[in-house]
């Protein structure tokens, strides 16, 4: 299938469609790159801004494919590491490709596995972080830290990684050309290339070190990728995107954003080490520097407030696995902030979780229901939280474009957090 079958149509521009506040111009300097678009693939299309639900091992904790349709999620988003260690990427190759082995018939993404490489190796697992530098001294030079009763199970060289398996300890290797394969063979529309994910804990020396390591890595990646795609023209053209590092440093983050928008992606992914307060300011240097007729995912991310940034600064698709995780320690959105199910409180509210949400689990069943399953141990009550969730950020995302399209954008975005965070 050729390369014509993804596109990224830019629609209409936040600058162009709502007038923000002097308060707003302000705390964004006045740059606003928030834009609405269309991301055109094999499977679908998706509308951008978007939410990317992530289904990690191939599915979205505790939620069906087809419930996941229901709520209106344009495209889900799986782990490369994960699904290479099990059930193997010839399986999924075997099966058709992700979509088709999971039920999925939407666009899929799937990320290069450089996150659960770093995490899991550095035993810090999912904080990378994006508040505890301070905990170990940001910039102290602690690039061989591991987290404290951890051993490292990644070694990075200039050519790929040797990590252990966080499953069984057998030893593997990622090069950029393994990663790759290990996509293709997986068959998502999106990938993204093999880069290596530092901390905040890394010093200078080791980001500027790193972030040369990841440009060539993605020279790699894009000659493989092209190989790929002409070995395998039977499958669906997939879209690779450059991951943009470079910590909260600047010059390294324009600097990986104008190499890497040089090249012949796809598009971007912006990841990386960085602090909340940081978000917008980084996400627009990298967005200054990157290609506009290419679209931007920025990774992890699903707080409404980092939404509204990251969409302002010129964000396009994002992903967290958030939802779904709060949702397994029963804590639920609501407009008015989370709240956790598990309170006692909750005992005889008959009422749903959320009022006039139109999510499954709130046209069907109670909190006190919600609550009882909880308090049981009983699965089902992910299940229905899980789905409340995921519809609460996918129909915020998608109500945020409208308000682009509509002027109403700056308007939308006070409304919603002054109530969220009162």
């Amino acid at each position: 299938m050729p390369q014509s079958d993804f596109s990224f149509t830019v629609g209409k521009r936040l600058s162009e469609t709502a007038l923000p506040t002097a308060a707003q111009v302000e705390v964004n300097g006045g740059e606003f790159k928030g834009r609405t678009g269309t991301i055109a693939t094999p499977h679908g299309e998706i509308q951008t801004p978007a939410f990317i639900a992530v289904g990690t091992k191939a599915t979205v904790k505790a939620v069906l494919p087809e419930s996941m349709k229901d709520l209106g999620a344009q495209a889900l988003l799986a782990n490369a590491y994960h699904l290479y260690l099990q059930p193997g990427p010839e399986i999924l190759d075997e099966a058709g490709g992700l979509g088709t082995f999971m039920n999925w018939a939407g666009p899929t993404f799937t990320d290069s596995g450089g996150f659960q490489v770093m995490s899991l190796g550095s035993g810090f697992k999912k904080v990378i972080n994006m508040d505890a530098a301070a905990e170990a001294g940001a910039g102290s030079g602690a690039d061989d830290r591991v987290a404290a009763g951890k051993e490292r199970l990644a070694h990075v060289d200039d050519d790929g990684v040797w990590f252990k398996s966080h499953l069984n300890g057998d030893r593997h290797r990622f090069t950029p050309e393994i990663s790759m394969q290990v996509q293709h063979q997986l068959g998502a529309d999106i990938m993204f290339a093999f880069d290596e994910l530092t901390t905040l804990m890394n010093s200078r020396a080791y980001q500027e070190l790193s972030l040369e390591r990841t440009r060539l890595w993605a020279e790699r990646c894009i000659v493989e990728h092209e190989r790929l795609t002409k070995e395998r023209s039977h499958r669906p053209y997939q879209a690779l995107f450059g991951v943009i590092q470079g910590a909260q440093y600047e010059d390294l983050r324009r600097k990986a954003s104008s190499d890497l928008g040089a090249m012949n992606f796809d598009g971007f992914g912006i990841g990386g080490a960085l602090e909340k307060e940081n978000l917008g300011t980084i996400v627009r240097w990298c967005n200054e520097e990157l290609p506009e007729d290419k679209p931007r995912h920025l990774l992890g991310i699903s707080e409404p407030d980092d939404i509204f940034t990251a969409i302002e600064n010129g964000a396009d698709t994002f992903d967290c696995v958030s939802p779904t995780r709060v949702a397994r320690n029963s804590a639920f959105y609501t407009p008015d902030g989370r709240k956790n199910l598990s309170n006692a409180k909750f005992k005889r509210d008959f009422s749903p979780l959320v009022e006039g949400c139109d999510c499954y689990a709130c046209a069907n069943y109670t909190r006190a229901y919600i609550h009882h399953l909880f308090k049981a141990n009983e699965m089902v009550s992910h299940t229905l939280i899980s789905i409340h969730n995921e519809r609460f950020t996918v129909k915020l995302v998608d109500d945020a474009r409208l308000a682009i399209e509509d002027g109403s954008f700056f308007d939308f975005k006070t409304e919603i957090l002054e109530r969220y965070y009162a």
